[in-house]
């Protein structure tokens, strides 16, 4: 599987969890009972599925291999496998945090490295 994974959350949620020392997940991570995360060729489609006009947005990119064994790859959108993590994440699996900026078509701007990735098939 992918070494980094990534991490869409709100600049109130990036911030509570930097306060807490802890992430423990968007609301819809505590009700499915794991926190969703997407790879590189898989974070696009789901910003653009979930967090459409949203323009507080952060791009947490995390060392998978930190995550130890919560860290489960399971179907998911398309018969994608998608990186679930069935615990709480300490920040210290946290390798860089990038804003998500609204560009004036309305769609979101990834940092270069990740368009670079984002494109690929590297599932």
């Amino acid at each position: 599987m992918e070494d980094r994974i990534y991490k869409v959350l709100s600049r109130q949620l990036w911030s509570d969890s930097e306060k807490a020392g802890v992430l423990r997940g968007a609301p819809i991570d505590l009700k499915d009972g794991f926190i969703h995360f997407s790879t590189a060729s898989q974070v696009v489609e789901t910003v653009a599925k979930h967090f459409a006009d949203k323009d507080d947005l952060l791009l947490v990119e995390v060392d998978a291999a930190r995550l130890g064994n919560g860290l489960h790859w399971e179907l998911s959108r398309g018969g994608q496998l998608f990186p679930h993590l069935y615990s709480d994440m300490a920040l210290d699996a946290v390798t860089s945090v990038a804003e998500l900026p609204l560009g004036p078509d309305g769609t979101h701007r990834f940092p270069p490295n990740l368009q670079s990735n984002a494109s690929g098939d590297d599932n």
